[in-house]
């Protein structure tokens, strides 16, 4: 008897749990740097338009196969285009799991400087002077098991674990960009803030 796959128990958790997956800690640390550094506001229009052509069609493409298919991204090609397209689904499991290694690493930093806050370390510090006596020591390496040891409780419990963990952190995550952002506009020096928009 074949076993059941689990499902997610409401539409609002997996859309959460996909948004989790699309929506990296990148879009906090690098994503910023990345449209002042490229002309900020025209930036972000040609970013929007690639998000709606591009990207959004490609999330909804993948919920279709995954959810048709009932299958991982390896049998999910095979059952939809064939065995010769498997090695499409392995790429996807190889990528995926090369982005673990990498975000990973950046949530034992992000769990050090969250600790450092609580005890009040960061803000006395310089931030260059904070990271130096941090990266090259055992304390990333706790850190980074830290992180690994939270994520693979979240996945051994299953697609319960990942919704749970998803409508924890996703609406977390945007309240803190909506934090982030009104601090921005009524710090001392909001046109230096919203400077960075401008082209």
């Amino acid at each position: 008897m074949a076993s059941k796959s689990e499902v997610f128990s409401s539409r609002w958790g997996m859309l959460l749990a996909m948004l989790g997956m699309a929506v990296g800690t990148g879009n906090i640390w690098r994503f910023p740097r990345i449209a002042a550094s490229n002309g900020g506001g025209s930036f972000l229009v040609a970013w929007v338009v690639f998000l709606l052509a591009w990207s959004v069609p490609l999330l909804i493409l993948e919920f279709g196969m995954g959810k048709g298919t009932r299958s991982g991204s390896i049998g999910a090609f095979v059952k939809t285009l064939g065995p010769k397209f498997a090695w499409m689904g392995a790429w996807i499991a190889f990528v995926a799991t090369a982005i673990m290694f990498y975000y990973s690493v950046v949530m034992g930093w992000t769990i050090r400087f969250f600790v450092g806050t609580l005890t009040g370390e960061v803000p006395g510090a310089t931030p260059s002077a904070f990271w130096d006596s941090f990266h090259s020591t055992s304390g990333a390496l706790i850190t980074h098991v830290v992180a690994m040891a939270m994520g693979l409780f979240v996945v051994s419990r299953g697609v319960k674990g990942i919704e749970a963990a998803a409508k924890f952190l996703i609406p977390s995550l945007i309240i803190l960009v909506m934090v982030l952002a009104v601090r921005a506009v009524t710090c001392r020096v909001p046109a230096q803030a919203l400077s960075f928009c401008s082209p």
